[in-house]
């Protein structure tokens, strides 16, 4: 029998996390976006300073990787604790439909739970109305009052250049 065993990503996982953000940017239709690299994702998991996390979903027997979770901190104000903020969630294709993807979004859950976390966030595309319906299903409710503003390339530039 098949199951899944969540573990804290390694540098040795860092092509492989590549790879899966460049799956999940092609099913979000975005891959002409992704510009990350190998070194610069060692960099930003696993340097000096770690800027984000990841937990991979490895099947068991075998260790091949089903799916990953990449998150990083956040802090809300009004309830004065840190939050995650998940910024990726993907399984594979072939093994959507298991359960996989339910068990990475636990896990996260409990990992909010021991650091003391007031919450849990993540954005969703519009039109992924499989993982709108998935995340309802858990609980989730949408920000519906609520637009993400964003600045970068040459807006942030400019913005943080003062012009």
């Amino acid at each position: 029998m098949t199951s899944l065993h969540i573990e804290p990503a390694t540098p040795a996982d860092v092509p492989t996390i590549l790879q899966l953000i460049r799956e999940l940017a092609e099913f979000e239709r975005l891959l002409h976006e992704v510009t990350a690299t190998e070194e610069q994702l060692h960099e930003q998991l696993f340097g000096p300073k770690p800027k984000a996390e990841v937990i991979m979903g490895r099947l068991q027997p075998g260790g091949e990787v089903a799916g990953f979770a990449l998150y990083f901190h956040n802090f809300s104000t009004f309830l004065a604790k840190p939050g995650i903020y998940l910024e990726d969630l993907y399984v594979r294709q072939q093994y959507r439909g298991r359960g996989y993807g339910e068990q990475l979004l636990r896990r996260l859950a409990g990992i909010a739970l021991e650091r003391n976390c007031g919450r849990l966030e993540w954005s969703v595309l519009d039109w992924n109305q499989r993982a709108i319906d998935f995340y309802k299903s858990l609980g989730a409710a949408p920000m519906n009052e609520w637009t993400i503003y964003r600045v970068t390339g040459s807006a942030l530039q400019k913005l943080g250049n003062g012009r």
